[in-house]
């Protein structure tokens, strides 16, 4: 248990001493108006004893609660539960005599529990009705508790999971607009007020606009600038050759070499850590 659980599981005990303590000003009331005595004592350790062996019996319906909750079908579930109802009643009648008993004997009376068939079925049926109402508070409290348990299992799992990226890409063309494959593009080149998209099919595609923004916009397909004027598919690329000064040339799978500028260089090093890797040749990475 934790959090608000505590004060719903501990209503129970509280719920139950307050209607004792109802029961015993009733009884004491409807005894006055029958010319009796009004006398609050004798009701109240009645009732008393009654709320403390309910209270003491309660796991026992917490126990039944749980299994129910984990057994498959409806006939199981009816037979725990009145095998809790007769357990709960047996201990709550046992226990509730004795107290009484043993109270009275303490202060040198005596106390007969009249005990008959008609006695037993008397308080069985007062604590079958009590076993629905503090088991359905239980099981109720239990859904609640396994729904907010699965809200946040779900939660989390969606915060877990990565974001969806779009597989396709548009361009606009005028008024007219072009899809393209994102894993198709080899790279990107800057042509003035245009950007020329170079497809691995071989089409090229020219559209207005600017680098930067296709930067931006393609982040997350992996498309790096290398170069003032070209962005790169860093998924195509399959070689590097570094140069003296800085400057690298990239070879992509179609068999193209596009060279990228030492400014950008850091943008290609998750390539193979080539920060740190010696340069080899015949286009493997260094």
């Amino acid at each position: 248990m934790s959090g608000t659980d505590w004060l719903l599981y501990g209503s129970v005990p509280v719920i139950t001493l307050a209607i004792g303590i109802v029961n015993a000003l009733s009884i004491a009331q409807d005894i006055s108006r029958h010319s009796g005595v009004y006398e609050i004592r004798t009701p109240l350790l009645w009732e008393m004893s009654s709320v403390i062996m309910i209270i003491l019996s309660a796991p026992l319906l917490f126990v039944a609660i749980w299994r129910m909750r984990r057994a498959s079908g409806w006939l199981p579930r009816v037979g725990l539960a009145i095998a809790a109802m007769i357990a709960f009643s047996t201990l709550h009648i046992a226990g509730m005599v004795g107290l009484r008993k043993l109270l009275m004997f303490l202060i040198g009376g005596s106390y007969d529990f009249h005990l008959s068939l008609g006695t037993l079925v008397y308080e069985f049926r007062k604590d079958v009705i009590t076993c629905l109402l503090i088991g359905g508070a239980l099981w109720l409290i239990d859904t609640r508790r396994e729904a907010q348990q699965l809200r946040h299992t779900r939660s989390s799992a969606r915060h877990d999971l990565p974001s969806a990226k779009p597989q396709i890409v548009w361009l606009r063309d005028g008024s007219s607009r072009i899809r393209i494959d994102p894993a198709e593009i080899l790279l990107i080149n800057s042509a003035g007020n245009y950007i020329e998209y170079l497809l691995a099919s071989g089409i090229n595609h020219l559209v207005r606009g600017t680098l930067s923004g296709e930067e931006t916009r393609l982040k997350d397909y992996n498309l790096v600038r290398v170069h003032r004027t070209r962005l790169v598919n860093l998924s195509r690329v399959t070689g590097f050759q570094g140069g003296p000064n800085g400057d690298f040339e990239l070879t992509l799978d179609t068999g193209q070499t596009v060279s990228g500028s030492r400014r950008y260089r850091q943008a290609v090093a998750s390539i193979e850590g080539l920060d740190q890797q010696p340069t080899v040749s015949n286009n493997n990475v260094s």
